[in-house]
C-alpha cells in the first residue's frame, strides 16, 4: 500500500512542476483527499450502503470542491489538478494515469438508465472546462482541449476540440516509453478547426481574384 501511494504522489510530481515533495501533496492538494475519500465510500456502493457512500461523496465535495459519484470507478495515479468544480458521474469509468484540469463534467445527455457516463481510456488528458457526454468511450493517450464538448467516441491517440467537439489530431502522440507513455499536458498549441477553414477560405477567395482580374485584362486586350 505504500509503495503505491509514493507511486501515485510521484506520478502527481512529475505532472505538476508546482510541486515541490511529497508532504506537499499529501497535505495541499485536493485531489489526493478526494480519491481517500472515494476509495471509501466506493467500497460501501459495493456493498450496498448507499446512503453512507453518498454521504461520504458529499463530504469529499463539501471539503475538495470535487463531486465523484461513488459507483464511478477510477483507475490508477489519476491526477485531477486545481479540482474545484470536477463532476464525475456514477457510472463513469476512468483509466490509468489519467490527467484532469478544473470544472470537468464527465457526466451523462438525459435520464437514461444504465450505462450513461463516458469511459475514459489511459494516459488521457481534459483539459479545463471539458465536458464529455455520454456512455462512450475516449480512446488511450488522447487529448480533450479546453473547453470542448465532448458529444462522441474519441478514438485513440485524438486531439479533440471545439464545441461540439471534432478531433483535429490523430496518431501523433509522444512516447518515450512504450511501457509508460509521456502525458502531453500542453493545453495551448492545439489546432483551431475554425481558423483553419477560415484560412483555407481567404486562401480560395485570394486565387479567384487572382483569375477574375486575369480574365478582366485577357478581355482588355481583346478590346484594343
Amino acid at each position: 500500500m505504500l509503495k503505491n501511494l509514493a507511486e501515485y504522489l510521484d506520478s502527481i510530481i512529475e505532472r505538476d512542476p508546482a510541486t515541490k515533495n511529497r508532504f506537499e501533496v499529501i497535505l495541499c492538494y485536493p485531489c489526493v483527499h478526494a480519491l481517500f475519500l472515494h476509495r471509501i465510500s466506493h467500497y460501501f456502493y459495493k456493498k450496498d450502503f448507499i446512503l453512507i457512500a453518498r454521504m461520504l461523496s458529499q463530504l469529499s465535495r463539501f471539503l475538495t470542491g470535487i463531486e465523484i459519484h461513488p459507483g464511478a470507478t477510477i483507475g490508477k495515479r489519476l491526477f485531477i489538478d486545481h479540482g474545484m468544480g470536477v463532476v464525475i458521474g456514477e457510472t463513469a469509468e476512468v483509466g490509468n494515469d489519467v490527467t484532469i484540469y478544473q470544472e470537468v463534467t464527465l457526466g451523462g445527455t438525459g435520464k437514461d438508465v444504465g450505462k450513461r457516463h463516458p469511459t475514459i481510456g489511459n494516459n488521457v488528458v481534459i483539459a479545463s472546462g471539458a465536458k464529455i457526454l455520454g456512455p462512450f468511450k475516449v480512446g488511450d493517450n488522447s487529448k480533450i482541449g479546453s473547453g470542448s464538448v465532448v458529444l462522441n467516441e474519441v478514438p485513440p491517440n485524438c486531439t479533440v476540440v471545439g464545441v461540439p467537439g471534432r478531433v483535429v489530431i490523430k496518431d501523433n502522440v509522444r512516447i518515450t516509453d512504450k511501457e509508460k507513455p509521456t502525458a502531453d499536458l500542453d493545453q495551448v498549441k492545439l489546432p483551431d478547426p475554425i481558423a483553419q477553414e477560415l484560412e483555407c477560405l481567404r486562401k480560395r477567395i485570394l486565387k479567384l481574384e487572382e483569375e477574375l482580374i486575369y480574365k478582366e485584362r485577357s478581355k482588355n486586350d481583346e478590346v484594343i
